[in-house]
């Protein structure tokens, strides 16, 4: 039917506000045609519709709450890497595996080399696990192509995913991911080709949204940064950066100066970065797995809220410094060691990550004109996603007002 009906939420986590929860004590929600029409009590809302002429979900008395944004992955990949983590934990550091030939580099030949079937294949199966987790919106980039052909096949695998799966898939532009080794003596005649001949084709094949730099020592610099978000956006594609990751080298400071949607990473990030960046209104996307998993200090989380910063959380999904699409660790981690509380962490993975991804007005929080992307909870309280530590206690999740996961039927 074309109306859902969700009734007898114990705790209607509204994420209504970028700092406050916004809970409906035994709220429902009303969706027509895939939007939301009506949020309240259930009360108030069992009045306004016939249970006979739409679809009801019970949700007995559980938390429901928006779907989760993840904000930063890059889920699109062939071929593993396995051997640099073993590495990883003899000590060695992500810029000596990358020295040895590992890194980026090495997903970059898996998936040149894969078939569109088998890279459309792989992601399929990680976007239905990221789904089983609550995500009903996630942002893919390209980048483990660097040449055209390659990132064409990353975008048009990504394009035809967010037409066939439930997830939607928001397209980032990552050619700036690392200079191949094709370009590695002459970094810049890359950036060149990127320009001239990978970007204009990119926008022209359609569905792409953003364009991404990883800004950091040993990668791009500054100035090549700029050069490429620049052009990115003559080209109408909105700019995002990985910054300030691995050494402080003024990546926030120009996402503020670019006005660029979202800064990520930032774990070397300076005062000033912080203070710009709040400024300009860009959206800190914070990603504690990948810190975890290289055994970084976690970005200054609590600093940037007391600057105003809009915090985001997101995953990082990648098959290099951090395969792993876990929301309950991403919860557990947040919360427990980078410092924020439970309501910061649920509203990082929601309507502050639709801010990362220029979609709040769409997607985020549980509000009328809203699409209906919602989860239920299998726990008493929404504060069970961190306390029922690494656990995923998603029961359903409704994509569009139609049930796309049910755990009860796996």
């Amino acid at each position: 039917m074309d109306k859902v009906f969700i009734k007898n939420a114990g705790q209607l986590v509204t994420c209504a506000g970028s700092r406050d929860l916004m809970i409906i004590e035994d709220g429902a929600v009303i969706i027509e045609n895939g939007v939301i029409s009506r949020v309240g009590k259930t009360r108030e809302l069992i009045t306004e519709v016939d249970e006979n002429q739409c679809d009801v979900i019970d949700a007995g008395g559980k938390p429901v709450l928006p779907g989760f944004v993840d904000c930063h992955t890059h889920f699109c990949f062939a071929g593993y890497r396995d051997d640099e983590f073993r590495w990883r934990l003899q000590g060695m550091s992500y810029t000596e595996i990358m020295r040895r030939g590992g890194g980026i580099v090495r997903t970059v030949q898996s998936t040149r080399a894969a078939s569109f079937e088998e890279l459309k294949s792989l992601s399929s199966r990680r976007l239905n696990s990221m789904l089983s987790f609550g995500v009903t919106t996630v942002e893919g980039k390209t980048g483990y192509g660097l040449d055209l052909e390659t990132e064409l096949k990353q975008v048009k695998v990504m394009k035809e995913l967010s037409r066939e799966h439930p997830v939607d898939i928001a397209i980032t532009f990552l050619g700036a991911h690392a200079v191949p080794s094709e370009y590695k003596d002459n970094p810049d005649e890359y950036i060149n080709y990127l320009i001239q001949e990978v970007m204009p084709v990119i926008v022209e094949e359609g569905g792409v949204d953003f364009c991404d730099v990883f800004c950091d020592q040993g990668v791009f610099t500054v100035e090549q940064t700029r050069q490429i978000l620049l052009r990115g956006q003559e080209l109408g594609l909105k700019s995002r950066l990985h910054a300030d990751e691995i050494a402080q080298v003024g990546g926030a400071e120009l996402a503020a100066e670019m006005g660029a949607v979202s800064a990520d990473h930032l774990l070397k990030v300076s005062d000033k970065g912080i203070e710009m960046m709040a400024e300009a209104g860009v959206v800190a996307v914070l990603l504690p797995i990948t810190a975890f998993s290289l055994k970084e200090p976690y970005a200054p989380a609590r600093k940037m809220l007391g600057a105003g910063l809009r915090v985001a959380l997101a995953t990082d999904l990648n098959p290099g410094s951090c395969y792993s699409e876990s929301i309950p660790l991403l919860f557990a981690l947040s919360t427990l060691y980078m410092g924020l509380t439970i309501e910061e962490a649920v509203l990082g993975l929601t309507i502050n990550a639709a801010a990362a991804i220029a979609r709040d007005r769409e997607i985020g929080s549980i509000e009328v004109g809203k699409l209906g992307d919602v989860i239920i909870l299998d726990a008493p309280s929404y504060t069970h996603l961190a306390y029922h530590i690494g656990v995923n206690i998603v029961e359903k999740v409704i994509k569009k007002g139609q049930i796309v996961f049910d755990k009860g039927e796996e």
